[in-house]
């Protein structure tokens, strides 16, 4: 019998000890990738009112510099700060300059070949991208139930694309052991000794806060009351924590029932491994362990968390599809949050949605969404 919806109300949550994110650098690094702009940012007052708000914005992210996530952002900073590093720390680089200056690399046993990453599918392909437009190879490794749809979609970007017999927590602490002189892991998890990188990735998410203030600013509209944000491993969701606790807004994470390891751990007051199967339909949020780098910020700034199951997450996609936004499994977590623990919103709240994913496995969009219209108003 699947677990039922339930929220974990953070009773210590201290918004004032969450550090800021800065993300000047980020955006303007992210201004210089091939085909940048900000992704749209939606009014859906269908969704307001079905959730009892003033307004709800949704940040959709289904086309994101030409991947249908917006794991790239992270990916991009992180990949172009590590490559820096490994070529001798010469400073914040271009994709440009950091193609050239790896075409020169001298050849040696330490010459930087390679970039590695385990996923649960659109960080592993945006590490992919990265390392083709750096001209470097790739080696991704997937979780033993990853859908084919998104394995053929992380290859399509060249990398070679290994299945790992095990879980993505298993297969992220694979991948950990082919770091070298030539080959990078880029992962956006954190462990023992290796915190930089995904500290990096944290950062390069900036940009979807820093687009969306701009966005409401630009048509006079304040900042949102009540942000969600998914949680994975919890890079994402510290990011815009980071980014709108500091504005005041409640902060709400939602995460499968089968791979809830925020609301346990905010429960217990430590980081507390999921006691779920990891096999939600939200492929992106199957982590059974939070980052310890995004946990401090998770505990301060959350103020509560909401376990989601996977009829819940169909159901918000399909709410989503009428209201014209293609929204994957991961991507309509948050308003299935909402949609499950709905005394969380307020008559006078703007409410953030952020829709992290479009459509990644066309076969079961189709087959969860159906022929369902857009009820978009002129």
């Amino acid at each position: 019998m699947t677990a039922a919806s339930q929220v974990i109300v953070n009773d210590t949550h201290d918004p004032t000890a969450v550090e800021p994110l800065e993300g000047a650098a980020v955006r303007d690094f992210h201004r210089g990738l091939p085909g940048y702009e900000p992704t749209p940012l939606l009014d859906l007052p269908m969704i307001a009112e079905r959730l009892g708000a003033a307004r709800v914005s949704v940040k959709d992210e289904s086309s994101r510099l030409g991947l249908p996530a917006f794991k790239i952002l992270g990916a991009s900073w992180a990949v172009a700060r590590e490559v820096d590093r490994r070529l001798g720390g010469a400073g914040l680089r271009t994709v440009d300059e950091l193609r050239e200056a790896v075409a020169a690399q001298t050849v040696s046993l330490s010459r930087l070949t390679t970039l590695v990453a385990a996923t649960d599918g659109n960080h592993g392909r945006a590490v992919a991208r990265m390392a083709a437009l750096l001209g470097l190879s790739a080696i991704i490794l997937v979780p033993r139930d990853m859908v084919p749809a998104r394995i053929d979609a992380i290859a399509s970007e060249g990398a070679e694309v290994i299945v790992h017999d095990g879980d993505y927590d298993e297969t992220v602490r694979r991948a950990a052991t082919m770091d070298s002189d030539t080959h990078a892991v880029i992962a956006d998890t954190a462990w023992p000794g290796y915190d930089e990188v995904p500290r990096w990735v944290v950062e390069g998410y900036a940009t979807i806060a820093n687009e969306v203030l701009e966005q409401l600013s630009a048509q006079n509209i304040p900042a949102p009351t009540v942000v969600v944000v998914q949680v994975g491993v919890g890079s994402f969701a510290a990011s815009m924590v980071r980014s709108f606790a500091p504005t005041g807004a409640r902060m709400i994470a939602s995460e499968p029932v089968s791979a809830d390891c925020l609301a346990p751990s905010i429960a217990a007051g430590t980081p507390t491994h999921s006691s779920g199967t990891i096999d939600s339909i939200m492929a992106g949020l199957n982590c059974g362990e939070i980052s310890p780098i995004a946990w401090p910020t998770l505990q301060a700034g959350v103020q509560s968390a909401v376990t989601v199951t996977d009829d819940g997450a169909r159901d918000a996609m399909r709410l989503f599809a009428r209201a014209g936004v293609e929204s994957g499994e991961s991507g309509a977590a948050g308003l299935a949050a909402l949609l499950a623990q709905p005394g969380l919103v307020r008559s006078d709240d703007h409410v953030l949605l952020i829709s992290t994913e479009g459509i990644t496995d066309p076969v079961a969009y189709a087959e969860i969404v159906g022929a369902i219209r857009a009820e978009v108003s002129a």
